[in-house]
C-alpha cells in the first residue's frame, strides 16, 4: 500500500437459508479498490441436524465461473468456522448449495481510497520530510589522538621462550592445554 491510499474498512454479512440461497458481494465503484476479507461462517440457533455446504462462486456469475466449497457446517459437530486469511476481489457469490441453513456469513469490506487532491499529497509529503529533518541530531565531531594506548604491544623472543617454559603455566591464549614444542 502507497502513501497515496488510505484504507476504509466496514464490516460486511448476510445470511443464506431455504428462501435464500444466494448473496452476493459485487461493487460499481471504480474509484476504489474493493476486498472482501472473510473472517467466520456459522450456523444459526435453528439449524437443523444436517450438513450445510457453502460454496463461493468468484466473477460474475457466468457459466464459466466456478463454484468452490469452502464450509461444511453441522450443529452437532462444526457450528462454525474461522476463515481469517481468505481475501476475495469482488465481485463473489455465496451460495447454500446443501442445507436448509441459516448460516451466516461476517466479513470485512476494505476500500483503499486514492487522494484525488495532488496538492494535498505534496503538503503532507512536505510535511514528513520536515519532521524526518527535525529528528536528525548532530553529534559533535570527536579528535582523534595517537599516543599508542590502544595499540598492543608484540611480545619480544625472550618473553615467548619464558611463557612456554615447563614450570609456568601459560599466558591466556598461548596455547593453553598444549605441550611445549622443545
Amino acid at each position: 500500500m502507497s502513501k497515496t491510499e488510505k484504507p476504509l474498512s466496514t464490516l460486511w454479512g448476510c445470511e443464506l437459508n431455504e428462501s435464500n440461497k444466494e448473496e452476493s458481494f459485487k461493487t460499481d465503484d471504480t474509484n476504489h479498490q474493493h476486498q472482501l476479507a472473510l473472517r467466520t461462517m456459522c450456523l444459526g440457533h435453528t439449524a437443523k441436524d444436517e450438513f450445510n455446504i457453502v460454496e463461493l462462486v468468484t466473477g460474475e456469475g457466468n457459466s464459466s465461473a466456478k463454484a468452490v466449497p469452502i464450509a461444511t457446517l453441522h450443529a452437532k459437530s462444526m457450528p462454525t468456522v474461522n476463515l481469517s486469511g481468505l481475501d476475495l476481489h469482488p465481485p463473489v457469490t455465496f451460495r447454500l448449495k446443501h442445507g436448509s441453513g441459516p448460516v451466516y456469513v461476517g466479513a470485512e469490506h476494505v476500500a483503499l481510497e486514492e487522494y484525488s487532491d495532488d496538492e494535498e499529497l505534496d503538503e503532507e509529503m512536505d510535511e514528513e520530510v520536515e519532521e524526518e529533518e527535525e529528528d536528525i541530531e548532530v553529534s559533535p565531531v570527536k579528535k582523534v589522538t595517537k599516543n599508542g594506548a590502544g595499540k598492543r604491544k608484540k611480545p619480544e623472543k625472550g618473553e615467548d621462550e619464558e611463557a612456554s617454559d615447563g614450570d609456568n603455566p601459560p599466558k591466556k591464549g598461548k596455547g593453553r592445554g598444549r605441550k611445549a614444542k622443545v
